[in-house]
């Protein structure tokens, strides 16, 4: 072969094994992953990803030293390397290592805009627990963000990578077995809202509180407000709404091609718990309008639920059937005779049996997350949308965001989503933005 011969020839050869490489199954991409938020979903979400790939976790980050030094020591054991990853207390010095190429986001809603953006911006692409944001300019800056750096951007709203609502999605609704869909109700009754008033104290001495607390308002701190309890609290989220509604709002948009709400109608408040410290609604009523379908949530943290199989779930009514939908399973109901369809989760204990004895673990929830895993990988691989893209995340937690809202100004709301606005009302727009406390910066879109 002479020496033309041979640089055609491996000229050739290269340009075949980069096709091929971008064939190549994500799972066997090795990435370096980082966790910002090393409490318990946090820890959940990286685990499975350490199910499914063989990925090398490098760097945590958390406020609570005991916190992240426990992570360490869990995902030392768990992990192929058997290696302790590096310790953060400040998620900007974890970045600033320019090392990674995946970032998962597990801290309190409150932080989440701000850790996302940084870490798009180093270059990374990222999975963002849900809600994406606690503000509706939050999650503009977050889209634009991710847009502007080129970033794939998986949010944690994993219905949408649940099998067997995946199952009910292409068996049922595509299927057209609902028939005509004009009515569908989600809802949680689980009693979930912190109840008592428990004494403000020094926060302990392993918490960084004045971290913690970030961008939010400095609130004194008591027992419920870290780990795990800052949900009863609006200063940190946006209560049960958003919380346990935009999962099931993201995942009925999800399963019926759904874009935006025109309309947006809430209301409620704390009705019957009026001792608790926390000042989140016991009780609320949103409804999303879509023109020819209504989208109508319901939570109660007191009394007895409609359903006790279906306690967190949406219902899909047509005029041909019933799908009721959870995290639990699916059951359809045919009217006026029919072969009904009953489907519950399966937990893959076989394949995966460290889920059997993982501390606090969703198991119901660990095959979605593994699922909502690989869709990422493989996204990252292609350079494409994942299943629950920013865009989604962004949509389906705004309109949460605007349920609260419409509940505290008494009044519907109407969205422009070309605008990103409120459309006619200046007040309510003067609430997509919340006060950060200094020396954070709210960010805009368009100074990402």
């Amino acid at each position: 072969m002479n020496r033309r011969h041979f640089l055609q020839g491996g000229a050739a050869a290269l340009a075949l094994s980069q096709v091929n490489a971008r064939f190549v199954d994500a799972a066997d991409v090795k990435k370096r992953v980082g966790l910002i938020g090393c409490g318990w979903y946090g820890k959940a979400d990286l685990l499975r990803l350490i199910q499914v790939a063989p990925v090398d976790v490098v760097s945590l980050c958390d406020v609570d030293s005991q916190m992240l030094g426990n992570a360490a020591e869990l995902v030392a054991t768990r992990q192929l390397s058997k290696q302790k990853p590096r310790l953060y207390s400040d998620y900007r010095k974890m970045l600033k290592e320019k090392d990674l190429d995946l970032v998962l986001i597990g801290t309190p809603d409150h932080w989440h805009a701000l850790n996302m953006i940084e870490a798009v911006k180093s270059g990374v692409d990222v999975y963002c627990q849900k809600p994406i944001s606690v503000d509706v300019i939050e999650g503009q800056a977050m889209l634009a963000a991710a847009r502007k750096y080129k970033r794939v951007v998986q949010i944690g709203t994993q219905r949408r990578s649940t099998p067997h609502l995946i199952e009910a999605r292409d068996r049922i609704l595509r299927e057209g077995l609902l028939g005509n869909i004009s009515h569908v109700e989600i809802c949680c009754y689980w009693h979930m809202r912190a109840s008592g008033n428990p004494p403000d104290t020094a926060p302990p001495a392993n918490l960084d509180y004045e971290m913690w607390t970030g961008p939010a308002p400095m609130r004194p701190y008591n027992s419920w407000v870290h780990p795990r309890g800052w949900r009863a609290f609006m200063e940190y989220g946006n209560g049960i709404v958003g919380d346990m509604c935009v999962h099931m709002l993201d995942m009925v948009r999800w399963m019926m091609e759904l874009g935006w709400p025109i309309r947006v109608d809430s209301s409620g408040g704390i009705l019957v718990d009026k001792a608790s410290k926390a000042n989140i609604s016991d009780t609320q009523v949103a409804t999303f309008d879509f023109g020819k379908l209504q989208v109508v949530w319901n939570h109660r943290t007191w009394g007895e639920g409609v359903d006790p199989k279906y306690p967190w779930s949406a219902t899909f009514y047509g005029d041909k059937g019933t799908l009721k939908a959870s995290v639990y399973g699916y059951d359809f109901i045919p009217h006026g005779g029919g072969k009904a369809v009953s489907k519950d989760v399966v937990y893959e204990f076989d394949k995966y049996p460290e889920d059997k004895t993982e501390k606090d673990l969703e198991t119901h929830c660990a095959p979605a997350i593994r699922g909502h895993m690989r869709d990422l990988l493989a996204n990252i691989a292609t350079r494409g949308k994942p299943v629950a893209d920013i865009e989604q995340g962004y949509i389906s937690s705004t309109s949460c965001i605007l349920a609260n809202l419409s509940m505290k100004l008494g009044r519907s709301l109407t969205w422009d989503p070309v605008a990103g606005r409120i459309a006619g009302d200046e007040q309510a727009n003067h609430l997509l933005r919340r006060p950060y406390r200094a020396p954070w910066i709210h960010p805009e879109a368009a100074k990402v």
